[in-house]
């Protein structure tokens, strides 16, 4: 069975080490913050997304609690807790045929969750 872009994002997660994003995303690969209005296109720019909110949502309490997986594409649910402020979310992924992710769109809640990470993401960008 192939690898799929999904298991190497399971992978990068588990190691938390994102250096593995450099061949996982495509290069014309589109990301959606929720807090950025517009998408954002291109490798580089959603290698610096990403590499930042490791550092912001990716500590000790983060977890996927559930995935729908279908061919080239993904919604997995997750939460974790920011300054005592429990987040749930929903990183949806599609990939082409390469196992190469070409858009990725992330979406939070509560509000007070994501007034949170929009200000501790806005600092570290």
């Amino acid at each position: 069975m192939n690898k799929t872009a999904i298991d190497t994002w399971h992978q990068i997660i588990e190691t938390r080490d994102p250096s593995a994003l450099k061949t996982l995303l495509a290069d014309n690969v589109t990301f959606h913050s929720p807090v950025v209005h517009t998408p954002q296109v291109g490798k580089a720019i959603t290698t610096h997304y990403l590499t930042t909110a490791f550092d912001v949502l990716f500590n000790e309490s983060f977890q996927y609690d559930r995935e729908v997986i279908n061919d080239g594409e993904a919604v997995l649910e997750f939460s974790t807790e920011i300054e005592g402020i429990t987040i749930n979310g929903v990183d949806m992924i599609r990939w082409d045929h390469n196992d190469q992710i070409v858009d990725f769109k992330v979406m939070l809640r509560p509000l007070k969750a994501i007034n949170l990470v929009h200000q501790i993401m806005a600092a570290k960008l």
